[in-house]
């Protein structure tokens, strides 16, 4: 089994096993957690919505704790990797693979325990009414070929944009995910707190193929359990 609770925004917190995993933690109210187990921290780039020093107070909890950042990211404590677009670590048992972010820094895929979690961060189908059409086809094809890296792989969870200052576009990113990887359950993200957009995806013609796969939010802390093929 694995627990995912929406912290908000970009912030999850996935419970697998022994161990805890925060993702672009920046606000938000953190559930109550065992300290015996491992503490895997992760930040996409540095943004105010996806970071915050607030962090590092995590150290007073857990004993074995690991610090993964981007590398745009100025750490504030000693013993953080720092992780660069298309590189792979390993720490504490958890293989880290990054992909390179259309916006900054970089995206996350994490296998722990034969389990495979995604965090976009800012990796999108960035598609702005008013700029250049240059400029948005080289948004997607950026965020293809990024996706495209995934296409082979087993996720379990994966958490992805759905910004609704995007307009009528707002979905081509999780749609395009969705289409080209398999993925068991994905939570939308980055919505600004709109949540009527859960009711928009589940309307999309688009989504029809995937709609039982999306996770609809409905509040922050709300929690997640998942079964996964292994239980």
């Amino acid at each position: 089994m694995m627990n995912i609770t929406y912290v908000g925004h970009s912030g999850f917190l996935a419970e697998i096993d022994d161990a805890y995993f925060l993702f672009d933690y920046y606000k938000g109210t953190m559930p109550q957690m065992d300290a015996s187990k491992k503490m895997f921290v992760f930040a996409s780039h540095a943004h105010y919505d996806h970071y915050n020093k607030a962090i590092y107070e995590l150290r007073k909890d857990f004993a074995e704790i690991y610090y993964i950042l981007s590398s745009d990211i100025t750490a504030e404590a000693e013993g953080v990797y720092s992780v660069k677009p298309n590189e792979e670590l390993v720490c504490g048992g958890c293989h880290v693979r990054t992909l390179r972010s259309n916006d900054e820094g970089v995206a996350f895929l994490v296998r722990y325990h034969e389990r495979t979690l995604y965090h976009a961060g800012d990796l999108n189908w960035w598609h702005w009414e008013g700029e250049p059409e240059a400029y948005n086809t080289g948004m997607r094809r950026s965020y293809q070929a990024e996706i495209n890296k995934l296409q082979k792989e087993k996720i379990d969870a994966a958490f992805v944009p759905v910004d609704p200052r995007l307009g009528e576009q707002y979905c081509w990113g999780i749609d395009c995910f969705m289409k080209r990887t398999e993925t068991s359950h994905v939570f939308p993200m980055h919505f600004w707190g709109n949540y009527e957009i859960f009711d928009r995806l589940m309307l999309e013609q688009c989504t029809k193929e995937y709609r039982d796969r999306i996770i609809k939010i409905e509040q922050e802390g709300q929690s997640f359990l998942l079964s996964g093929s292994d239980d």
